[in-house]
């Protein structure tokens, strides 16, 4: 049996982030492997709490910008950051290595990681915040 052109299945479109037009004035559009490193980059940047309808979603990496250097701190903030990948994004991906970096009023995780759907590997993925804003 043929599916009627009006009911055959839309090919998956993906919303870039952050949410802009494109040169057409429609909505902007992302490929799916950039789709997840966009998602990776909310997960990372939003604090717990920041949003009303889902208030744990989020890892508090932030919250290290104004913390002060320390060893035990960057691992406390190292297993955050996997626990908040595993909790929203383990379906999305597989990490492979995951590292948190700050320096003076810079963060900087660097994030290897499998798309599970398409199976593309990104390795050294550096995602980026400094006080005041995205680097």
């Amino acid at each position: 049996m043929t599916t009627p052109a009006n009911q055959r299945q839309r090919p998956r479109v993906d919303i870039a982030f952050p949410f802009r037009p494109d040169s057409r004035g429609r909505t902007a559009h992302a490929e799916y492997d950039d789709h997840v490193r966009q998602m990776i980059e909310q997960l990372l940047f939003t604090s717990p709490g920041e949003l009303v309808m889902e208030p744990e979603f989020g890892c508090g990496l932030l919250d290290l910008v104004f913390a002060p250097n320390s060893p035990e701190l960057a691992s406390a903030v190292q297993l955050s950051v996997q626990a908040a990948l595993q909790r929203w994004l383990g379906d999305v991906i597989e990490i492979e290595a995951l590292e948190v970096i700050s320096e003076e009023n810079v963060i900087r995780v660097l994030l290897s990681y499998t798309v599970r759907r398409t199976g593309t590997r990104r390795v050294g993925e550096v995602f980026e915040y400094e006080r005041g804003g995205f680097a």
